[in-house]
């Protein structure tokens, strides 16, 4: 077998007609990433490839130091050359790591490079690279469209003013669809030293003056509307672990006084304003048909020095490993009593989730939407062959996998959009395997429907995009 060739992780026959004659030629639907609406619509040229890769790419920075890189070549002040050329040494090494089969398919669909990255080509393929990423065939909204993407949720702060999502609303020339997501990480934790200058950030942004709870949820309810606006259909957040603590009116408003006071907030305290705060939430997401994307058990910043040098997001995180059915289940519980319970995804941080994650789901399925309820794809530390296939069998064991709403790419990168072909010949292998075992019926019109649900059409019904 040749290297990352054509039946790349295709181990069958079947899987190979599926993949080829269904699942390639379906178009992207990527409902969560970190993609710049402002680079998009500016359509921006990346100066090299070291910009377009390996910035703000903890994934890669992560196996650099592991590879033992000094900082200089991943975050510091070293040339683009330098930085592309410690990459191409430490990916050699990366056997088994996504992140190989990541970076040459990337070169592949991209460039046009088919052979392996290693240290002693490493200025050759950054000169070839560089070349075409200086051609407007390589900008931004190009590679989007070579990419076969129709629709890209971004993640947005309630602060943002959405000047760029409204500019690319009115760009007839776009030829595919970019709306937010509402983000509202920032309002929920209380907890952070930055939270009394974020309300005092979202204050201004909404011109009205945030000093108690209800002023808050108020605020973000006008902020939604905006939201809608420019054709927002999900929300995200971001736990450690998903609290619960239910609460009064009278808790709150002394606990929101204390955050605004800066006095210190017990965890009780931080968890009744979560719980109360994201009750809240729940309910205006289902007023407006919004899904709820839920991640959790991940420890962020775990290390303190690198925290005060290189701020968050920089590849310091790691998988936790908080007890996610007990909480979880309250949360969609106080929602759904009363009716109000969203659309809502649960993504596992922690792999050991799988099966915990897949079982809650049925608890609180209705006849609403086709798998309300979503068990979402593997995500962070389980992006890798393993892990996506553990999802998915975990989702077919417990679940309705035909329904599954699929692949999304959760990156900060133009060129990351490969990661939905590797789930998709993963799938198709999956599903090839069961079919020849005799482990689902032989229909292959039929299995390949549900591989195209799976990869574009399932996401476009859940979300209400058709």
């Amino acid at each position: 077998m040749s290297f990352i060739d054509e039946n790349f992780l295709l181990k069958n026959e079947t899987a190979k007609k599926l993949f080829f004659e269904y699942a390639k030629k379906e178009p992207i639907f990527d409902f969560h990433c970190h993609l710049s609406p402002k680079e998009i619509y500016e359509n921006k040229n990346f100066n090299d490839i070291t910009h377009a890769w390996l910035g703000g790419d903890h994934y890669k920075w992560r196996a650099m130091r592991s590879f033992g890189i000094d900082e200089k070549y991943i975050t510091g002040d070293a040339s683009s050359f330098e930085k592309f050329s410690m990459w191409a040494k430490t990916i050699q090494y990366a056997i088994g790591n996504p992140l190989y089969h990541w970076t040459h398919l990337e070169l592949q669909r991209y460039f046009d490079i088919f052979e392996p990255l290693t240290e002693k080509n490493a200025q050759e393929i950054f000169d070839k690279v560089n070349a075409k990423l200086a051609t407007d065939e390589f900008k931004v909204r190009a590679l989007i469209k070579k990419s076969n993407v129709q629709i890209i949720f971004t993640t947005d702060d309630p602060a943002d003013t959405l000047e760029y999502h409204k500019l690319l609303k009115e760009d007839a020339s776009l030829g595919f669809k970019v709306a937010p997501a509402f983000r509202p990480d920032k309002a929920l934790n209380i907890e952070d030293g930055g939270f009394v200058a974020y309300i005092q950030t979202l204050s201004a942004a909404a011109g009205t003056k945030i000093d108690t709870f209800k002023a808050l949820t108020d605020v973000l309810e006008k902020r939604m509307d905006l939201f809608e606006e420019m054709g927002c259909r999900a929300s995200d957040h971001a736990f450690t672990y998903v609290p619960f603590e239910e609460s009064t009116d009278h808790d709150l408003a002394l606990i929101f006084k204390k955050a605004l006071d800066g006095s210190e907030i017990t965890k009780v305290e931080k968890d009744k304003y979560k719980t109360a705060l994201m009750q809240f939430l729940g309910t205006n997401y289902a007023k407006r048909g919004w899904a709820m994307e839920i991640h959790m058990n991940i420890i962020r910043n775990n290390n303190q020095r690198m925290f005060e040098k290189l701020g968050p997001d920089t590849g310091f995180d790691c998988i936790g490993d908080y007890s996610s059915a007990e909480n979880i289940n309250k949360l969609l519980n106080l929602l759904e009593k009363d009716n109000h319970l969203p659309k809502t995804i649960l993504f596992a941080g922690n792999p050991t989730d799988n099966q915990v994650l897949g079982t809650i789901l049925g608890c609180f399925q209705s006849s609403d939407a086709a798998s309300k309820i979503q068990f979402g794809t593997a995500w962070w530390f389980n992006d890798n062959k393993d892990g996506m296939e553990n999802q998915i069998k975990a989702l077919g064991n417990l679940g309705v996998l035909g329904k599954f709403i699929g692949m999304l790419t959760d990156s900060r990168s133009f060129l990351s959009y490969p990661r939905h072909e590797y789930f998709r010949r993963i799938l198709c292998n999956l599903f090839g395997q069961w079919i020849e075992d005799g482990e689902y019926d032989g229909d292959i019109a039929f299995a390949g429907n549900l591989v195209a649900g799976i990869c574009y059409d399932n996401a476009l019904e859940y979300f209400g995009m058709k």
